[in-house]
């Protein structure tokens, strides 16, 4: 069954079978803590202490996640988009009350992520919901459960609905992503960004990292790539990753200026 498929108990990575190491753990963006590679199932977190936790984060968008945080302690998205809600990453727990409350919400009708560290278990909610998945193509080997549900695409862009589109930024991950919702934040544009542009805790600043636990900064070469492909963009809001993890308003002139400073202190 796959809720007793092997997940990571410091990244969230659901495998489809047994194995001694987490690859994705294993790279220098993430770590294996001192303990050692460890394991637990999404059977054994649903008979754990975790509390479905769905709540706005801005208007119309409703977080998703628990209340307790696991492994990275990321929270995913329902975007509330006008050809239907789209979950912008993912997080690890799913049982019947979190179904629920999604369901109540309107479902989803697909699911996309930013990058490797929030796929988790994509292919069981994939699978609940009966919606595709969509991967960039340049993460694929980061994959540790296929299904037929994974959509990989390629290039800059995707345009997933006419208010949707997926731009690979490449921060992170090479296949580092983001979501522009052009009718959030009342019409003037949204970007859901995961870590990719990472919301901190001055709100008049955002991030860039090739490794957040392990305080490797990215390469300008790619900061200023990102800067260029989101200048393409009108946005007003940025909602991050984590719980709460928002810039309402004034968003794409803090991005700007983020990336302008980021590259004048890494390049000299």
């Amino acid at each position: 069954m796959s809720a007793d498929l092997p997940i990571c108990l410091t990244c969230g990575t659901q495998y489809s079978r047994p194995r001694p190491d987490c690859p994705i753990c294993e790279d220098v963006r993430q770590y294996v803590p001192p303990a050692g590679q460890q394991w637990t199932s999404l059977a054994r977190l649903r008979a754990a202490d975790y509390t479905v936790a769905v709540e706005p984060q801005a208007p119309g968008v409703h977080g998703v996640g628990t209340r307790e945080r696991f492994a990275i302690g990321q929270r995913a998205l329902l975007v509330p988009a006008a050809s239907g809600n789209v979950l912008w990453d993912c997080v690890a727990y799913l049982d019947d009350e979190m179904v629920r409350r999604v369901t109540e919400l309107g479902g989803i009708t697909a699911i996309a992520i930013s990058h490797p560290h929030y796929y988790t278990t994509m292919v069981d909610w994939a699978d609940t919901f009966d919606v595709p998945i969509y991967l960039h193509e340049r993460d694929r080997h980061w994959v540790g459960r296929p299904s037929e549900r994974i959509r990989f695409w390629d290039g800059d862009t995707l345009r997933l609905a006419d208010d949707l589109t997926l731009v690979n930024l490449g921060v992170h991950f090479a296949g580092g992503t983001v979501l522009h919702w052009s009718d959030g934040a009342g019409g003037a544009g949204a970007l859901c960004s995961g870590d990719i542009v990472q919301v901190v805790p001055n709100r008049e600043l955002v991030a860039f990292m090739y490794s957040y636990p392990n305080h490797i900064p990215e390469r300008p070469s790619v900061v200023r790539r990102a800067g260029e492909l989101l200048a393409g963009f009108a946005f007003d809001d940025v909602y991050g990753a984590w719980w709460d993890a928002t810039i309402i308003g004034g968003a794409s002139r803090i991005v700007d200026r983020s990336v302008a400073l980021y590259l004048l202190q890494t390049s000299g």
